[in-house]
């Protein structure tokens, strides 16, 4: 089993930039895609971005293109996410994991919160 710990996220101002930070337990997550998924309040959990083990990379709409840039250091095990341009409607708790489409392959993490409010 894989444990994820998600840190990075805060308060911030739209128009600001955070870098989300994932840290996984173990290195078998260099085998696997892996993939940033946010989750606002009221609504279900959605995924934003995706990485392969070799670094090819994909969005999951237009509101997180241009913004949003996922990669990975299978080295350090760790997945990141910067978002850029920050918007008051990415405010939800972003969490990583294994994936492919609407499969997952471990338990979530605790999440960071990203908060954008002027």
């Amino acid at each position: 089993q894989v444990q994820f710990v998600e840190s990075g996220g805060g308060l911030v101002q739209p128009g600001e930039s955070l870098r989300l930070t994932c840290a996984a337990s173990g290195s078998i997550i260099r085998l696997y895609p892996m993939g940033w998924y946010r989750q606002a309040p009221g609504k279900q959990r959605e995924l934003v971005a995706s990485i392969t083990p070799g670094g090819s990379t994909s969005y999951a709409d237009d509101s997180v293109k241009g913004r949003f840039t996922i990669s990975r250091d299978n080295a350090k095990n760790t997945v990141y996410l910067q978002i850029n341009s920050l918007k008051p409607e990415d405010t939800a708790v972003y969490y990583c994991n294994g994936g492919r489409g609407s499969l997952t392959f471990w338990s979530w993490g605790q999440g960071t919160q990203v908060t954008v409010s002027s």
